[in-house]
């Protein structure tokens, strides 16, 4: 069994990212077991996270530093609860924590936060991006300079009830032979603070060519999208939900389509997981969690690491957790 990469505090969702020569892992902070914790739902009412830290690592020898609590859901105004996995960005001098939380009307939203160090304490802006809902922000620099934001998931992330355009409490999932609801896409704004453009739809597609449906739950996308590039081809990952697959597709665009390729991680101990994937000092890495670290109990959560292999067909080995 591979061990936890923390071990002092529970810790979920990692997002890992090379800066100044160093790995740095941005994920969320579960807490400890408490008599006010709601009680497990559908719509993860019991992943209570209030904040995040930052950990660096020198190499994969070195035990990951604490760089303690870099922002507080106390100090974002717009946010009420819940704030989940979070992601990072770098530009002009600039680093960015982009984040999840539930607003003050009961709605998901993204926002973002900034520091002038990649280990923090970040600054919240005093709004959410606007035209952001949701959860589960991953935002990825192309080559060219570009950035976009990858994000999205169902039921506790409410993606379901943005299919008119706005918040639709009532939204339910597709039926089982209608195409699946895929992560939603934008472009960044130079600033890194906006959406330079409208939000679409990422289409993944079966090997014929035709969209993955909301019944193929081998295939279903859920949540925990993430996108890295491989040799020119890009890799959009993602969590399968019911049947607990990290999986990936693949496309020659970063807004898709993608083709649906296999599987990079077998189901873990837990719910299901959350992963972000780097390469650092020559090797390819996926981070993920599960809940060993706490025997089981899915909403106290451990990060954990194995390296990725890639074929030479560019396909990716399973990983068995």
């Amino acid at each position: 069994m591979k061990e936890p990469l923390i071990t002092h505090m529970y810790t979920a969702d990692p997002s890992a990212h090379v800066f100044e020569g160093k790995l740095y892992i941005y994920p969320s902070h579960d807490l400890d077991d408490h008599p006010n914790r709601p009680a497990p739902d559908n719509f993860g009412s019991q992943y209570d996270m209030v904040d995040y830290h930052v950990f660096s690592m020198e190499n994969m020898q070195t035990p990951p530093v604490d760089h303690g609590e870099v922002l507080h859901i106390r100090d974002v105004p717009w946010a009420e609860k819940q704030m989940w996995a979070p992601d990072a960005a770098f530009r002009n001098g600039t680093y960015y924590l982009y984040f999840p939380a539930i607003d003050h009307e009961g709605i998901f939203r993204v926002g973002v936060a900034t520091s002038t160090s990649p280990a923090g304490p970040f600054k919240a802006e005093p709004n959410y991006i606007q035209g952001s809902f949701s959860m589960d922000p991953c935002v990825f620099v192309d080559d060219d300079g570009q950035a976009y934001m990858y994000f999205g998931g169902l039921w506790g992330g409410q993606l379901e009830k943005w299919q008119t355009g706005t918040f639709d409490p009532d939204g339910q999932v597709p039926g089982p032979g209608e195409p699946m609801l895929g992560p939603r896409v934008a472009k960044m704004s130079e600033d890194m603070l906006s959406f330079d453009g409208p939000v679409g739809e990422v289409s993944i597609l079966d090997e014929d060519g035709k969209p993955v449906t909301a019944g193929d739950q081998a295939r279903l996308f859920f949540e925990a999208s993430w996108m890295h590039k491989y040799k020119g081809i890009y890799y959009l990952s993602y969590s399968t939900g019911f049947s607990r697959h990290l999986a990936y597709a693949t496309g020659t665009s970063p807004t898709g389509p993608f083709t649906f390729r296999g599987y990079i991680l077998s189901p873990v101990m837990g719910w299901t997981t959350h992963h972000s994937i780097v390469e650092f000092q020559g090797k390819w890495y996926l981070f993920y969690h599960d809940a060993t670290l706490s025997g089981g109990v899915d909403y106290m959560r451990n990060i954990k690491v194995a390296e990725l292999i890639y074929n030479a067909d560019g396909s990716i080995q399973t990983i068995e957790p």
